[in-house]
């Protein structure tokens, strides 16, 4: 397995169709349509613009088979030191380690980058991936009850969260 940065160009397609596969199939992601190839494309162009990696895992042929991002948590500026990241991994290739790895990725990004809190948002009922967080080292920040309504039931949101050393002098404005 490989991993680095994904490329719009490459990879929108995986990325859409590795996605597009959760929402369908899964409680991972709150949507109930597929993401036209269009979304895909501002999806990656606001992670460029906001200076957010796309960490992709490739098989040997160079296939995607999972990626991590994270974005913006809140757009006010006292929020800056924050972000929200996400993680998919292809259904064919669940339980072999490509999360975990991806999650490591995206911490060490994040600390490169000089962000203090790390944040993600997980369908409480998903114990694989909130056990991924754990392993991590994220803690449980709060659960939202009935935050969401996806295939005939609510759902609970559960907020996991890890805090970086990052930024060594923090500053306002």
């Amino acid at each position: 397995m490989r991993y680095g940065a994904c490329d719009a160009a490459r990879d929108a397609g995986w990325v859409l169709q590795i996605l597009n596969e959760a929402i369908l199939h899964s409680t991972a992601r709150y949507d109930y349509r597929p993401w036209p190839p269009e979304a895909i494309a501002a999806w990656f162009a606001a992670r460029q613009a906001g200076n957010h990696p796309v960490i992709g895992a490739y098989e040997d042929d160079g296939t995607l088979v999972g990626f991590g991002s994270y974005g913006t948590f809140r757009d006010r500026p006292a929020y800056k030191y924050s972000v929200e990241h996400s993680l998919y991994v292809h259904r064919d290739h669940r339980g072999r380690g490509i999360g975990h790895a991806l999650l490591q990725r995206l911490v060490e990004a994040a600390t490169a980058q000089q962000y203090h809190c790390l944040v993600g948002g997980i369908d409480a009922g998903n114990e694989a991936s909130i056990a991924l967080r754990v392993r991590a080292g994220f803690v449980h920040a709060g659960t939202i009850r009935h935050a969401g309504y996806k295939f005939g039931r609510w759902l609970d949101l559960a907020f996991y969260q890890r805090l970086l050393a990052t930024p060594a002098t923090p500053v306002d404005g």
